[in-house]
């Protein structure tokens, strides 16, 4: 499905930093499963600023860019899964790498297919701890794997800052 517009204005990044132009499934059951799309091209963050070569150093998707894109597909988790709202006050924050894989490149053209599985999720009475089991294809070839962990809180600060009248907030 395209993006839902309500989710990307509930991002906390803008649209040209979420990167992601489909969720293709949202599995619910269990701890959960999604996976969405990200389209590639030449002028990608990082990618476009490669000093490429065809042989030595062909133009691909940054591997700091699929990092980034980790984040945003559990972004994508914790609004459809978790139900946590950026607009609510909720953010996440990436708390550990176990593992990254880099095993293939991913040249501009085909998009990546970005598969993100919850394998852990424990609710506390202001946090959200998720740790995932990531995935990123591109044609059938598996470019990247990682196993990562984020904390999704809800600071006190922007709790009381969502309860002020909407004149107090903007001045």
């Amino acid at each position: 499905m395209p993006l839902d517009p309500e989710f990307v204005a509930d991002c906390p990044y803008l649209p040209e930093g979420l990167l992601l132009d489909e969720v293709l499934e949202i599995d619910r059951t269990g701890m959960g499963r999604v996976v969405a799309r990200m389209p590639t091209h030449d002028g990608l963050p990082l990618t476009r600023d490669q000093r490429a070569h065809p042989i030595r150093h062909p133009r691909h998707v940054s591997g700091g860019l699929m990092v980034h894109m980790t984040g945003m597909v559990g972004v994508v988790h914790a609004y459809y899964v978790l139900g946590l709202r950026h607009s609510a006050g909720w953010i996440g924050y990436g708390g550990r790498i176990y593992s990254g894989k880099f095993l293939a490149l991913a040249p501009p053209g085909e998009p990546l297919i970005l598969e993100c599985v919850a394998t852990q999720v424990r609710k506390l009475p202001k946090a959200v701890f998720a740790r995932y089991l990531l995935t990123f294809t591109q044609s059938g070839k598996t470019i990247y794997q990682g196993d990562q962990s984020a904390m999704w809180v809800r600071p006190d600060a922007a709790v009381a800052l969502l309860a002020e009248p909407e004149q107090t907030q903007s001045e």
